[in-house]
C-alpha cells in the first residue's frame, strides 16, 4: 500500500503533484470512520470484482456528508494479493 497526497494550498488542479506520505491521521467521528469503513469494504470488493479494469473511486461520490472534506480517493494497484 502507497499513501499519496498534498496539501492545500491554493493552486489549481494542474499545478497540484501529490507526494508520497509517510504517515496521515483522520480527524474523524466514530460515524465518519464507520462510513469511511463501509466504502473502503465497498471498494475492496468493487476493486476484486473488476481486477485490471477498476480504476478510482472518491468517498465524497459514495458517501453522503463528505463533499466539504478533504478528497478521499482509493486508487487500484497494479499488483493483486487475492
Amino acid at each position: 500500500m502507497k499513501i499519496y497526497g498534498y496539501s492545500d494550498e491554493g493552486r489549481s488542479n494542474g499545478e497540484i503533484q501529490p507526494k508520497a506520505m509517510a504517515e496521515i491521521s483522520l480527524v474523524a467521528t466514530p460515524s465518519e470512520l464507520r462510513r469511511i469503513a463501509s466504502f473502503l469494504n465497498k471498494a475492496a470488493d468493487t476493486m476484486q470484482r473488476m481486477g485490471a479494469n477498476y480504476g478510482h473511486e472518491h468517498l465524497s461520490d459514495r458517501q453522503p456528508g463528505f463533499d466539504d472534506s478533504p478528497h478521499f480517493v482509493v486508487v487500484g494497484s497494479d499488483r493483486s494479493d487475492d
